[in-house]
């Protein structure tokens, strides 16, 4: 079975769930042929809520099976053996999840596609009811002071009512997992499989004929116009998507980068209503970047919008990055927008350029930029840029990151990489998310698997 096929049954499957079709819903999963881990997870859920404690327990060997550091697995999986009286067993794994957590105090499970944060107090909170179970008071005792001390929220206020329990030897509640959740596929995956118009309709942006609507493909008509009146872009104003954005709610808007979106307006808190395939939304500001519009005036009495010529400039760096630019910007302009991309401080990075005679030539304060500018080929310009003497060990001592966990990617804008790892950061997306190089490879990770590198070892 193909990943695209396996894709959709998985969509159809929480979608069946979602509706409140649980039969059906399990009847798909059950149907795919190379199921997942998070696959796998579903399906003992399912039996989970369906009470079919064998049929979850097998789900739950299997989905760990195919990801031996999947903590909410083995959390689901100890629930399972408590519900089955298995108590040892169940104290076993709840054991087991809490090492997966590595010493954090929750794993946030949204980047992966399960509404779920594991919290570190609340598996202790179990493990202590397992002791409890096994008549071990004192270490059901000792466990759930531990969980008190690891609660991060007030809301988590049930593990104070279990140390009341343990203090009476009394047996309580023990937490579970939500059963109104399961892992999604990928929302950008899943939107892929729908048939897209890429050309979309035309519509005019600006026009020297007033109130103009035309948008097909036959030559302006002669108009009796004295003066025509300047028609703005009155769908606000044209900006480039740089990070990809999944929305939560219904007001948000799913973005990719690349794509060119109209900002109508934007406020403090960072967020901009924007205009994309017709649509309307919000988008975080920080995520766009504005694109160079220029207006200029003709003697004929008439005015119209010109659209600068961009320039798509390539720069290879210790990875390469692409950006738009105006064709003949001065070097101080050229230095500060290409540092800003690369996340460096312009004082420490040198540009260069090829030239066809000279070959490759560095670019400074007494460089004619006209000469940079006209090495343009088809709209494209490639330049080169390095550390200067001394900054590269300077730098990186300062942006280095060790990841706490693995972190598998998603989708390809994402950073693969394995616990130890060191990372070198490269920019902050948001708080929650960050860029950087590992291996080679340049993308976004979550903020919350990696810390940074302690000085003494850098």
């Amino acid at each position: 079975m193909s990943f695209v096929n396996t894709l959709k049954q998985w969509d159809e499957a929480v979608a069946c769930f979602e509706r409140g079709d649980s039969a059906a819903s399990l009847g798909t999963f059950l149907d795919i042929q190379e199921k997942n881990s998070k696959i796998v997870f579903n399906v003992g859920c399912l039996h989970l809520i369906n009470k079919n404690l064998d049929a979850a327990e097998k789900a739950f060997d299997g989905s760990i099976g195919k990801d031996g550091h999947l903590a909410v697995a083995f959390f689901q999986r100890a629930l399972t053996f408590y519900k089955k009286e298995r108590y040892e067993e169940s104290l076993a794994d709840f054991q087991h999840a809490f090492r997966e957590l590595r010493g954090n105090q929750l794993i946030d499970y949204k980047p992966l596609g399960l509404r779920y944060k594991l919290y570190a107090c609340e598996v202790l909170h179990n493990m202590a009811l397992a002791h409890a179970q096994l008549g071990q008071w004192e270490k059901a005792k000792e466990t759930i002071l531990t969980a008190l001390n690891l609660r991060t929220e007030s809301k988590l206020s049930h593990i104070d009512r279990g140390l009341e329990c343990i203090l009476k030897q009394k047996v309580f509640e023990p937490v579970e997992v939500p059963a109104k959740v399961l892992f999604k596929p990928n929302k950008n995956y899943v939107a892929e499989l729908e048939k897209k118009d890429y050309l979309g309709k035309a519509k005019v942006v600006s026009s020297i004929v007033f109130q103009d609507d035309f948008s097909g493909f036959a030559p302006l008509q002669p108009q009796d116009i004295s003066v025509a009146p300047h028609r703005a872009l009155e769908e606000g104003e044209p900006h480039t998507v740089l990070f990809e954005f999944v929305p939560e709610t219904s007001d948000e808007l799913a973005v990719v980068p690349g794509n060119i979106v109209f900002v109508l307006n934007s406020g403090e808190d960072n967020w901009a209503s924007v205009i994309f395939n017709e649509r309307r939304g919000l988008v975080p500001y920080n995520f766009l970047e504005r694109l160079e519009i220029t207006l200029s005036s003709k003697q004929d009495q008439s005015c119209q919008i010109e659209e600068s010529s961009l320039c798509v400039v390539k720069v290879h760096f210790t990875y390469t990055i692409t950006m738009c630019m105006v064709p003949g910007l001065p070097y101080t302009t050229t230095l500060e927008k290409i540092s800003n991309k690369l996340g460096l401080p312009a004082m420490a990075i040198t540009l260069s350029y090829a030239h066809l005679d000279s070959g490759k030539i560095v670019i400074d304060e007494d460089t004619r930029m006209e000469d940079v500018w006209s090495c343009v080929h088809n709209g494209r310009l490639t330049l080169w840029c390095d550390l200067k003497e001394g900054m590269s060990e300077q730098l990186q001592s300062q942006n280095q990151l060790m990841a706490l966990h693995s972190y598998e990617s998603s989708t390809p804008e994402d950073l693969e990489f394995h616990q130890g790892d060191t990372i070198l950061l490269l920019c902050k997306v948001n708080e929650d998310w960050f860029e950087g190089q590992c291996n080679g490879k340049v993308g976004i990770f979550p903020a919350s698997f990696v810390e940074e590198v302690p000085m003494k070892d850098k």
